[in-house]
């Protein structure tokens, strides 16, 4: 089995080599593919060290949002799974052989995403969102779909501004394909380090539930409020909600329909 990791970055400069060192250490045969969506920093020099010492690692820039250019990764990759993870991400050592593991049984496989920092952002919940019984939340920084499933249900739509992984997973849910979450398949996810950079993903975040709403029609029954209101209500989980809140109603006002047609 060939794995194709796919990373989508910008402007990574100062955590693209710790991701690449923990990918490089990964027992399975495979590739790394990075899409640079034109980075300022000195992302392309690091990736560009790496590249030089390991045929397998793959480097291109294209201006693009997050799905287009995980959509890029795939048109470049040979493998037999497409593995996505984000450039601010490493992964723990047996990371791939875990996902491995969890493809022999399923078509769809999810890790644990265990945030890592310091700071108040740290230990924030999803809000999950299920479909047909299925969480449809894992998110791409740590998820692995076998070649067919991509075959059969289409590639990232590019209209998501975010909540593009969880239309994918929606999308292989309705077409009965199988989701496994293991555990064991570990990814470090760097915390937002600060007030604004935490609020505008949470912003984004809600655009991206409106987009879903707009494509599936209404969503509220997929979600178990009760539960959100169960989990421990801190400042920043408070800031998280409002903002939220804040990019569902500003993208319900402003936002682009979707084009079928462009996706």
């Amino acid at each position: 089995m060939l794995f194709s990791i796919i990373i989508t970055v910008r402007n990574e400069g100062e955590n693209i080599a710790e991701l690449l060192e923990s990918l490089t250490r990964q027992d399975v045969q495979k590739e790394i593919i990075i899409v640079d969506s034109d980075s300022e920093d000195n992302t392309a020099e690091v990736v560009g060290t790496y590249a030089e010492k390991y045929d397998y690692i793959h480097f291109t820039v294209r201006g693009s949002k997050r799905g287009e250019g995980r959509n890029i990764g795939i048109s470049m990759a040979h493998g037999d799974v497409f593995v996505f993870i984000d450039g601010d991400c490493t992964a723990d050592s047996n990371w791939l052989s875990e996902i491995g593991e969890t493809l022999k049984t399923a078509d769809v496989a999810a890790g644990k995403t265990v945030y890592a920092g310091i700071g108040p952002y740290l230990g924030l919940e999803r809000v999950e969102l299920y479909r047909k019984g299925l969480d449809v939340t894992y998110p791409s920084c740590n998820l692995a779909y076998r070649r067919e499933v991509i075959d059969s249900i289409g590639l990232f739509d590019r209209w998501f501004i975010t909540a593009e992984d969880i239309d994918l997973n929606i999308r292989a849910v309705d077409s009965h394909f199988s989701v496994a979450y293991n555990e064991n398949a570990v990814v470090y996810h760097r915390a937002r380090e600060n007030i604004y950079s935490f609020s505008k993903q949470a912003f984004w975040n809600g655009a991206g539930r409106k987009q879903l709403t707009l494509k599936y029609g209404r969503l509220w029954s997929s979600y178990k409020p009760l539960e959100l209101f169960k989990r421990k209500m801190t400042l920043p989980s408070m800031i998280r909600v409002f903002m939220a809140l804040m990019g569902y109603v500003g993208y319900k006002l402003f936002g682009s329909r979707r084009n079928p047609a462009k996706s």
